[in-house]
């Protein structure tokens, strides 16, 4: 209850669903902002195989794939307390949500928890930072400038295409049967699956698993 009156309290959202003559009515739109995630955790409810876009600043982040069909933010750690100058929109309309995180102290900040419908389509932007995703089926394109990326992909066999890159660091993807490291390591592979997966890192270590 503390939590939804905070969450309420710090919120805006816009539901719009008008329809026009002769045509079905539009899905709902929600629109949140919400400011000092520490005191203020968010929650928001979002189906399965959505497109799910992040656009993070910079930092530590863990994406985790959950049974529950929402997406919530927190922080955790020692320095869970600085979520207090991070801010978050979010955006839903019809089959695409976008999550947008701003603020907050770049180097020593907070490390923040994302999770996520496990069955989502992401879509991850994050400047620096170290960015962990577990646990998530569906496409995944998502790209840092520096810093660590780690992404838990499952079974191989579920991906149609694979493209993977680091201009300057170490490429482990075992489950596709590649390793290499130094500069400007790439790989690519087509299967039979479903999904598709894109991840780049400019420098640092990128770890498909």
């Amino acid at each position: 209850m503390r939590n939804a009156i905070a969450l309420f309290a710090s919120s805006i959202l816009v539901v719009v669903a008008a329809a026009l003559p002769g045509r079905p009515a539009p899905m709902p739109q929600t629109h949140l902002s919400v400011t000092d995630i520490y005191t203020h955790p968010f929650e928001v409810d979002l189906p399965y195989d959505q497109k799910l876009t992040l656009e993070l600043r910079s930092g530590d982040y863990r994406v985790v794939g959950s049974a529950a069909e929402k997406v919530s933010v927190r922080t955790t750690g020692d320095r869970a307390e600085k979520g207090r100058d991070v801010s978050l929109t979010f955006k839903h309309m019809n089959s695409h949500a976008e999550l947008r995180m701003t603020g907050g102290p770049i180097n020593n900040g907070p490390s923040i928890v994302i999770e996520v419908p496990k069955s989502s389509n992401l879509y991850v932007r994050l400047p620096f930072g170290d960015l962990n995703i577990e646990g998530v089926s569906g496409d995944k394109d998502v790209e840092m400038h520096a810093g660590d990326l780690n992404i838990e992909v499952g079974n191989p066999a579920d991906y149609g295409h694979v493209d993977a890159s680091v201009n300057a660091g170490d490429l482990s993807a075992g489950p596709f049967g590649e390793n290499k490291d130094g500069l400007f390591r790439s790989f690519e592979k087509t299967g039979t699956g479903r999904y598709r997966l894109h991840a780049h890192v400019g420098a640092g270590d990128l770890n498909l698993k």
